[in-house]
Order: C-alpha cells, then sequence, then structure tokens
C-alpha cells in the first residue's frame, strides 16, 4: 500500500517527537540499545462500558462532572462520531482487541470466549521490549487468567465462573475479591463479592480506584521500558449507583429529549418489546429517568476521578511525552432515550461512545474530527503508530490519514447485530410467542454516511432509515415514507459491498 504525502509527514513527525523525548528520559546511560528501546511509543489504552458518548464537555455535556476527561478531551484529536462494532459487551470488546468483525473472530454474543489462535494487539505488534498489561473487565473467556499476549493481568470480576474453559480453576477468584478481603470484608453467597457490594463500598474500596491504583503501581515499575497498558473499568455499567450518587443534582440534568419517543409500530418489534420492559424494570416517569442518569453520571465521575490519577501518575514519571493516550468505551447506553435502558439497539446513544486519542506530538490543543470512524479502525492506527513492521491483515483502515489531515479509504461506518438475549416482559401484549422468538433471532446491518444518513436492515424485523442531519434524535424512520428509495439503493448496495469485503453472509 502506497503512503500518502501527508500521512508520511504526519508518520515521520511523530516518530521524531517520541524518539527525542524518550532520549532525554535515559540519556544519562550512554547506550544506544537503551535509547532504541526506550524511544518506542508506550500505549495507555482506557476503556469504560456503557459510557455513552455525550458524557464530557468535548461533546456538549456542561452538566457531567469530568473534569479530568475534560482535561485529556484538550490536548486530544476528539472523534465526534465513533461507533462500535455491535453494541454489546463481548463482540465490541472482541473488535477493539483483535481489529476483527465479532463474525469474523467469532465473538458476536455475550460470553462467547476469545479463540486462543485470535490474535490481539501485544500479540500483533509481536515486539518483545515491550512489558503488557490488562487491568479490568474482560468479558472475552476465562476472565482472571492472563492471556493473548498480557503478562500481567489485574482482575475484578467473578461473576464469569461459569463460562470458563475446561481445566480452568473455578474456585480462584479475582484481585480485586482478595483486595476486599485484605480489608475485612466478607463474600456472599457463592464465595464472591457482588456488583452490587462493591458498588456500595467507600470510594477508595470500589473498582475504580483499585484498578487506578494498581494502574500506577505498574507506570512506576515499568517506566524504563516501553509499555502497553489497557485499563477497563466496568462503570458506569449497571447497577446504576455508587459513592457519587448524590453528586449530581436530578432536576439539574432533564430527561433524553427523545424519551417520549412512542416508537411507533414502524419501529423494530425487538425495541419495542425492549421499551415495555425498561420501563417497567426502571420506570415509566421523568422524575426516575432523572434520577437514574443522576446516578449514571456519578459513576462516570467516579471514572473521571480515577483516570485523573492515572494520567497525573502519568506525566509526573515523565512518560506523557512518548505515551499515545486512548480513551473510549465498549458501547453506550439508552439511559432513557426512546424510552428505553441499557444497549443493544442501533440508536446512537447505544452504539455511539466517545473516542479521545492523545498524540505525544499533539497535546497543545484539542482538534475535533467529524467524520465518521468505527472502533474497527483502532488495532490498525495503533500497530501503525507504533511502528509495526510485520504485515497485519485486518479488515480496518488505519486512521493516521484522517489524523494527518487527509481522508480515509473506508468513509462509511458499519455496525452488525447479531442474536444475543433478549429483554421484554412475560405478559406483554405487543407480540405473540411466535413474533417474539421470530424477532430474538433478528440480525441487522447499519451504515452511517459521511453525509449524515443512517440505514439499519434486518432480515427478520422492521428496518430503519434516520436523517440525522435533521433528525440526530432518530424520532422519525423515514424507511417505509416511499421519499427516499434512492438514498436506501445507495446505502443498501455500501452494506453488501463491506459484507463481501468482510465475509459477512447474512441476508439483509
Amino acid at each position: 500500500m502506497t503512503t500518502d504525502p501527508n500521512r508520511r509527514d504526519f508518520l515521520k513527525k511523530a516518530a521524531v517527537v517520541t524518539a527525542g523525548a524518550s532520549a532525554g528520559v535515559v540519556g544519562g546511560c550512554g547506550r544506544r540499545m537503551a535509547r532504541e528501546t526506550r524511544s518506542k511509543p508506550n500505549l495507555l489504552f482506557i476503556w469504560t462500558d456503557e459510557q455513552r458518548f455525550d458524557t464530557m464537555a468535548a461533546y456538549g455535556n456542561r452538566k457531567i462532572k469530568t473534569p479530568n476527561l475534560n482535561k485529556l478531551a484538550g490536548e486530544s484529536v476528539v472523534f465526534e462520531r465513533a461507533y462500535v462494532t455491535q453494541p454489546v459487551c463481548t463482540p465490541s470488546r472482541s473488535s477493539v482487541l483483535t481489529g476483527l468483525w465479532p463474525h469474523q473472530n467469532g465473538c458476536t454474543k455475550n460470553n462467547v470466549p476469545l479463540r486462543p489462535e485470535t490474535k490481539c494487539l501485544p500479540e500483533l505488534l509481536n515486539d518483545p521490549d515491550y512489558r503488557c498489561a490488562y487491568m479490568g473487565k474482560w468479558h472475552l473467556g476465562d476472565e482472571i487468567f492472563a492471556q493473548h499476549g498480557f503478562a500481567e493481568w489485574v482482575s475484578i470480576e467473578d461473576g464469569y465462573r461459569g463460562h470458563y474453559r475446561e481445566g480452568r480453576d473455578r474456585d480462584r477468584r479475582s484481585d480485586y475479591h482478595h483486595f476486599l478481603l485484605e480489608h475485612g470484608y466478607q463474600p456472599g453467597g457463592g464465595n464472591t463479592f457482588s456488583r452490587g457490594f462493591a458498588a456500595r463500598r467507600r470510594i477508595e474500596h470500589c473498582k475504580p480506584r483499585f484498578l487506578e491504583n494498581r494502574a500506577c503501581e505498574f507506570l512506576r515499575r515499568n517506566r524504563h521500558q516501553p509499555f502497553i497498558l489497557h485499563i477497563n473499568f466496568l462503570e458506569p455499567h449497571m447497577p446504576f449507583f455508587g459513592p457519587l450518587d448524590d453528586l449530581h443534582d436530578p432536576d439539574e440534568i432533564g430527561v433524553p429529549a427523545n424519551f417520549h419517543d412512542p416508537l411507533e409500530a414502524n419501529e423494530p418489534l425487538r425495541y419495542r418489546l425492549a421499551r415495555e420492559h425498561s420501563m417497567r424494570q426502571y420506570g415509566a416517569d421523568e422524575r426516575t429517568i432523572r434520577q437514574l442518569n443522576a446516578r449514571y453520571y456519578g459513576l462516570v465521575s467516579q471514572v473521571d476521578r480515577s483516570v485523573g490519577g492515572i494520567l497525573r501518575t502519568l506525566e509526573n514519571l515523565g512518560l506523557a511525552d512518548n505515551t499515545i493516550v486512548v480513551y473510549t468505551s465498549d458501547h453506550g447506553d439508552m439511559m432513557g432515550a426512546h424510552g428505553l435502558v441499557a444497549k443493544q439497539y442501533m440508536y446512537e446513544e447505544s452504539a455511539r461512545v466517545p473516542l479521545l486519542l492523545r498524540l505525544p506530538q499533539h497535546r497543545r490543543g484539542q482538534r475535533m474530527i467529524t467524520q465518521p470512524v468505527s472502533h474497527i479502525d483502532l488495532v490498525p492506527t495503533l500497530l501503525e503508530l507504533m511502528g509495526c513492521r510485520e504485515p497485519v491483515n485486518l479488515p480496518g483502515h488505519s486512521l493516521t490519514g484522517l489524523l494527518a489531515g487527509g481522508g480515509m479509504q473506508q468513509d462509511h461506518v458499519f455496525v452488525e447485530w447479531h442474536p444475543n438475549r433478549m429483554f421484554y416482559c412475560r405478559d406483554t401484549k405487543l407480540a405473540s410467542k411466535d413474533q417474539i422468538e421470530r424477532v430474538a433471532q433478528e440480525r441487522t446491518r447499519t451504515v452511517v454516511s459521511p453525509d449524515g444518513w443512517k440505514l439499519c436492515l434486518s432480515d427478520l424485523d422492521k428496518c430503519q432509515l434516520f436523517n440525522l442531519n435533521s433528525d440526530p434524535l432518530e424520532t422519525t424512520n423515514l424507511f417505509d415514507s416511499g421519499k427516499h428509495g434512492d438514498v436506501i439503493a445507495r446505502l443498501t448496495g455500501k452494506i453488501h459491498q463491506w459484507q463481501e469485503s468482510v465475509g459477512d453472509t447474512v441476508k439483509v
């Protein structure tokens, strides 16, 4: 592949800056090998679970208290329209770590383990100089056991023991479990600490602070060699409460502007069934949704405080000028939008996430990129920025051309959906048992175009078409309006071309 001049110049400048900064760290030793090793850029990859895109000032939210994320965004490239590959945990995580679509790596639904032979970023980079660590939620199988090129492993979840592979010790517990034991707590049934129990601890004993402390300790130990550190916070994932529940005033937050969207009969039945379930479980009145969002904001703020601690340690150790920092989430959360709560939908609140990329050579100000981008492009981008010399065959495309001010090889973004657990009320009047069983197996393929259209094609349920320019809240499904046949045909062609290129055989 020929590298365009802007991109080539961008990568050359990036290499010069990181090498120069690194030489200052180890220059006193006078050893060329040490300088060459230390000049390799570090990677600090911080991500959350279930954090929607509009949860910091860079995305227009001035009500939520996230000073550290705001500071990071002020020094980063901010991708205004970043989308996940599939809006649910395991499939999305599989793409973030492998650079493969869920249908390619096999992780099409929650709790499907990532195959041992499928390589993650450290294995793809294949550089023995790097110290590689994974901390936090994994949700890709064998939750508490080091794997996939991450030699150091700090685990926080014990709820996935039933999904361990044969031969794994199901009596073994996470690092966070032992941390709680050391502080005098006693586990409940099954010899585990529930997520609800952990979330009710004082902030010093909650999972974010635990991960912050372990991450900072890793940085201090590895400040003299290149590292890859992934930190995944569970928050703001349910149970939607924590030590900062009272940090935000529910009356000042309001409800989502599309909270009262009735989801007419031309919207997917699966969504309408889930809406009925959400309203019964979380409440259908505005006051309840405001309180839910206030607690959700508190969880994001809790993560923000720990992100601040990690970034300050990075700075104090003199590592910030040689470290690529990524901040994102595995998917969003509806939080009352369209009357829905949680994820699993193609709406913006579920499929769109924050994405910040701080490059050592560009820390002087914020830069916004409005072009839609996908998580599928993260691995190839990071491999290129980190100087990977081995050819890697991945379906995504490096974003370095876009970072350099150019264009992209793939300017349309695609999102897929495969059958996962479906939430609905058992006594629903919306559909028969046969209809429910049918839509529970539906598959959707979505495309977001650079000119602001979103087309969602389902094989067994209603399809959707939204003009995100005139209808950013997605309250009017135009698919059956009879007015946009040309747009539907154009974008259907894009979906089918993409499917052919990535080996996706689902008929939509």
